[in-house]
């Protein structure tokens, strides 16, 4: 009986062991900001000059906006053009430079923030049809993408006048 006990005893404890340092199946998913894969080629960033790295890198699901809001204002006060290197995301400085990966085909794009945007839950940024067309999602209409914030325009120093 105490032999019995014994080999279950120790059959318990080494299934315990083997749980504990056996690699898990299902591993945590991957934060949001993140670094290319090391089978994505990876981007040259003197592309954009003065920047070796970007500042800030995390994935997102992007839309593209075009001729319904050509012509129109945009929140920095140009006029919006469906054929420029533009984007809106709601929080980032207007004026920042982004550099957007679709995560599918890989093509990337470098634009400029100068619009708030878009408006619709789980979407974090609006590109210009002419990015959409570039990146190869405007047929889709939405895309994966990761977000390389490149550079954050400098503020003003308080009383600057225009």
């Amino acid at each position: 009986m105490r032999a019995k006990l014994f080999v279950v005893l120790e059959s318990v404890f080494l299934g315990l062991g083997a749980l504990i340092l056996t690699p898990s199946a299902n591993p945590k998913p991957a934060a949001k900001v993140t670094a290319p894969p090391s089978s994505v080629p990876q981007t040259s960033y003197s592309a954009y000059p003065g920047h070796q790295k970007p500042l800030a890198v995390w994935e997102c699901t992007t839309s593209w906006y075009g001729e319904d809001f050509n012509g129109q204002l945009t929140a920095n006060g140009e006029t919006y053009d469906m054929y420029a290197d533009t984007a809106a995301h709601p929080t980032l400085p207007l004026g920042s430079i982004v550099r957007v990966v679709n995560t599918k085909n890989h093509r990337s794009q470098v634009v400029r923030i100068n619009d708030r945007g878009p408006y619709v839950e789980g979407r974090e940024l609006d590109v210009s049809y002419a990015v959409a067309r570039s990146l190869g999602f405007d047929g889709r209409g939405l895309a994966k993408v990761r977000l390389e914030l490149l550079k954050v325009p400098s503020r003003r120093p308080p009383g600057h006048r225009n």
